[in-house]
């Protein structure tokens, strides 16, 4: 990125965006009306005073080739990372008509960076002195343990909970509305297990959701019921599956598995949330390694995590795993060079292999709601009032989740494929598939679907 020939799409810039409302101002302020002044370095910084309500023009200057994503600073008073200023500003980078030129960067973007390097070298400083210091594992031990005992009673209780509801009949919990759900919710977190939290929650919105919500009811309880045990059984349980237990329950481990170095193509970015927490996923492939790696980030109710990686792009980096049994959540390491444009895609398989590769990973993580795969030659077609995908070799389907079947990406699929067979990424689970990324037959870059 550091380098003038290398360039994102417009596509990769939007993708930054963090809603919908952000992503159509910053396509306004992509064009070299109201800007001034803009230009580029060498060393990743791109900057620009941006014309807007007041007298003075708003400054923004972006580090492209920081490590976690691109990194912003503008004078607006919008509280949205990207704002639509740096949106902009980059889509008018993006566009190569010698707008943005190379240049030095005025003194406000040069202390912004300055403050920037020296930050990440204290940061150095102060990990490599964490590092050395042993700390007092005995006093971890003992929290260790005193959050396991708690995890321990909170388990014994939902069971309970699960047993008198059982007993008393799917339909009682229809009556008892989502008060129910959302009491022994907190009891969890007061047990200090957020991922036994999680999950009751989501059993507090299928009672009323539609035809079949007893059953889903009963598949969802019957999960829930599966990982108490398994907590409860630790002991007992292989060393791989223990961690993946630990880690659904909501132990967080490290990221502590060995680096591995590759050329990490970034398939999709998208984000979740709720009351509480933004979750942002990004999917990437590995070229050389043929894996897939998820990396997770969160921020605050309404703001968009700081991780953020443009799709279509490929990094050479390192990551390394969580612990976990078939676990594809990693951290992001080292990078040896900006992220680059690079005509590559993950090699597609049938739909049968994808529903086979979901059904393996179910063996190690019985709580995998979906896994990531890459449909070969697919053809996106109606099926009564929702969407599949068809093997455009064979006989067989994927449904659409209910979800990506609402959603704008579907429509930008189906343009992509014209009827044709196109290659598309997503995630693989119970509830169907749904589409992330999507390539065309012959040469073309991604499509982001999400």
């Amino acid at each position: 990125m550091t380098q003038q020939g290398v360039r994102w799409t417009a596509d990769q810039v939007l993708a930054l965006a963090p809603d919908a409302a952000s992503r159509k101002a910053g396509s306004k302020l992509g064009a070299a009306g109201p800007w001034s002044e803009a230009g580029s370095s060498d060393e990743g910084t791109v900057w620009g005073l941006c014309r807007g309500s007041g007298s003075k023009p708003y400054q923004t200057v972006i580090d492209i080739a920081d490590s976690t994503g691109p990194a912003y600073k503008c004078s607006c008073p919008s509280r949205k990372f990207p704002c639509k200023h740096a949106l902009g500003l980059l889509l008018l980078w993006a566009g190569e008509d010698g707008t943005v030129p190379r240049g030095q960067a005025p003194d406000w973007a040069e202390q912004w960076m300055e403050g920037r390097r020296r930050r990440a070298e204290e940061k150095r400083t102060t990990s490599g002195a964490s590092g050395a210091s042993t700390g007092d594992p005995e006093a971890a031990r003992r929290r260790a343990e005193r959050r396991a005992e708690r995890i321990t009673a909170g388990a014994a209780e939902l069971e309970q909970r699960l047993t008198d509801l059982l007993r008393g009949g799917l339909a009682a919990a229809e009556q008892a509305g989502y008060g129910l759900w959302e009491e022994t919710a907190a009891r969890m977190v007061d047990a200090q297990a957020p991922g036994l939290a999680a999950r009751v929650r989501e059993l507090g919105a299928i009672p009323s959701s539609g035809p079949g919500w007893p059953v889903r009811l009963l598949e969802e309880c019957a999960l829930l019921h599966l990982l108490d045990q398994g907590w409860l059984r630790r002991e007992r349980l292989p060393e791989g599956l223990g961690a993946t237990v630990r880690s659904r329950i909501g132990l967080s481990g490290s990221a502590d598995g060995p680096p591995v170095r590759d050329r990490w193509l970034v398939l999709a970015q998208y984000d979740t949330g709720d009351s509480r927490l933004t979750t942002r996923r990004i999917w990437l492939y590995g070229a050389e390694s043929g894996r897939s790696v998820l990396l997770l980030s969160y921020g605050a109710a309404g703001r968009a995590p700081e991780l953020a990686l443009p799709v279509g792009l490929v990094l050479d980096a390192e990551v390394s795993a969580y612990p976990g049994e078939g676990q594809l959540r990693a951290a992001l390491g080292e990078q040896f060079a900006p992220p680059a444009p690079v005509v590559l895609r993950p090699p597609g398989v049938s739909v049968a292999r994808a529903t086979a590769l979901y059904g393996e990973a179910l063996r190690h993580d019985p709580w995998l709601d979906a896994h990531p795969v890459t449909l070969g030659r697919v053809i996106p077609t109606p099926d009564g009032e929702s969407w599949q995908l068809a093997d455009a070799d064979g006989d067989s389907a994927l449904p659409l989740t209910t979800a990506a079947s609402s959603r704008s990406g579907l429509w930008r699929l189906v343009s992509l494929s014209g009827g044709a067979p196109v290659t598309v990424f997503g995630e693989c689970g119970h509830r169907g598939f749904t589409p992330l990324a999507a390539w065309p037959e012959g040469p073309g870059e991604a499509v982001t679907l999400c």
